[in-house]
């Protein structure tokens, strides 16, 4: 099962199960992930899960900035479209953190993406 977790100062303070489909995560009240902060835009970024077309029973993890005014990061690396996630990576919405945890224990599945 994977999570993505909301950290403050690297401790975490929420969890959020990635289930297949789309998460949702902003500053306003109808997002998956609701934050209150007036740095994060109303609705900030997605978080896609999707099967892996290359690695049977694998998930996929996926984030897309929705136009953000302060910007969507990973590993403080500027998201500027669709950008694949793995176990570890750390996403920051304008100052707010998270850390996506992926417990599936499969060490090929960040890999898998460039077989073809």
């Amino acid at each position: 099962m994977a999570i993505l977790a909301q950290l403050v100062d690297d401790v975490v303070v929420s969890k959020f199960d990635l289930k297949p489909g789309q998460l949702s995560i902003g500053r306003h009240p109808d997002n998956d992930v609701m934050i209150d902060d007036i740095s994060v835009s109303g609705h900030h970024a997605i978080i896609e899960v999707v099967e892996s077309k290359y690695m049977e029973g694998t998930m996929e993890f996926f984030i897309v900035d929705k136009g953000s005014k302060n910007g969507t990061f990973i590993n403080e690396q500027s998201v500027h479209e669709r950008e694949r996630l793995v176990d570890g990576d750390v996403i920051r919405l304008a100052w707010n953190k998270f850390k996506l945890i992926d417990d599936s224990g499969n060490p090929l599945a960040s890999t898998a993406h460039v077989l073809q």
